[in-house]
């Protein structure tokens, strides 16, 4: 495992870190497989944690907080805050006020501190963000109070899902340690404007959604039955599975050595460009983190193979189910 500092935070992470939403409840839940997972990553290096208040309403701070308790000072978690409306995305129309008011802000990072059974949660974020709160002090003075007691080491936001230039005003600005964003083989838009500013800015780049929720892998293709409970089944409906297919195929011309599936050419082009800290794949089970971290191996891909790809980014527009 590699691991890259977040930002200028002087925070070290882990180069693939744990996505923590699966685990809290969406599709089948085995709570026994996620703290083996969580477990068997943390004896393969993994450091980094992510997991939010609404994942399963607390459930996946709960896990993470359970399956690694004796190794709270070894491990980085971040968390975040879920907009006090329960609206995602967050519109530059919505005042800060009714979406992220400093009291609901300390309110909920009390509450994640109970859900891992820690003093103090290691990033905290708010889940949403729009460009319109970037000169506001409220939400920053919270967190500043937050970090002055010592409850959070380091605060940042996590971008409105498919919107890769909403926080790049934010990344110019400098006002937080850390972005998340979806970034991968076929949403390159973010390398166009926020990864540059972040790094100009010493922001650290949390990469979420590096597989595409599954189509980079390689195993969702035409005819996929989802289980229940799966939301991905009604955005990945049989149209656009059969529109990605031939999409996913002509990635398996990029496979090497170094690579030799899709789940780690995913996450190698990720980590390829020099403004993204940590990764943070979906895992629920021993054999996802296993090979999700194999990718870590110090090889990332050449500026040929990466200006390759650049032809294969996929603006697709498909909006998920739960947007406003």
């Amino acid at each position: 495992m590699q691991y890259r500092e977040l930002g200028r935070t002087g925070i070290s992470v882990s180069e693939i870190g744990f996505g923590g939403w699966g685990i809290g409840g969406w599709g089948e839940r085995d709570d026994a497989a996620a703290l083996n997972a969580l477990r068997r990553a943390h004896d393969l290096g993994v450091t980094f944690y992510d997991t939010a208040l609404g994942y399963g309403d607390g459930h996946s701070e709960g896990l993470i907080g359970k399956a690694l308790k004796s190794e709270r000072h070894k491990i980085v978690i971040a968390s975040k805050i879920p907009p006090k409306t329960f609206r995602w995305p967050v519109k530059p129309s919505e005042p800060l006020a009714e979406t992220f008011p400093a009291d609901w802000i300390i309110k909920c990072t009390e509450e994640t501190l109970r859900n891992l059974g820690s003093d103090y949660v290691d990033v905290q974020q708010l889940h949403a963000w729009t460009d319109a709160y970037t000169q506001h002090d409220e939400w920053r003075d919270a967190f500043l109070r937050l970090k002055q007691q010592g409850k959070i080491r380091a605060f940042g936001v996590s971008a409105n899902d498919w919107d890769p230039y909403g926080a790049v005003g934010l990344a110019r600005s400098g006002r937080v340690d850390s972005i998340q964003v979806i970034y991968n083989i076929f949403e390159q838009r973010p390398a166009e404007q926020l990864l540059p500013a972040a790094l100009a800015s010493q922001v650290g780049i949390i990469v979420r959604v590096p597989f595409e929720e599954g189509l980079l892998t390689g195993k969702l293709g035409p005819g996929y039955q989802f289980a229940e409970g799966d939301w991905r089944a009604e955005w990945l409906a049989p149209d656009r599975l059969a529109e990605a297919a031939p999409r996913v195929k002509a990635l398996q011309a990029f496979l090497a050595p170094d690579r030799p599936d899709l789940p780690r050419l995913a996450l190698k082009f990720c980590l390829s460009n020099p403004a993204v800290t940590t990764v943070i794949p979906g895992m629920r089970s021993p054999a996802h983190v296993e090979t999700n971290i194999s990718a870590s191996d110090g090889k990332l891909l050449d500026a040929k193979t990466l200006d390759e790809l650049r032809a294969h980014a996929f603006v697709h527009g498909w909006s998920y189910p739960w947007a406003a």
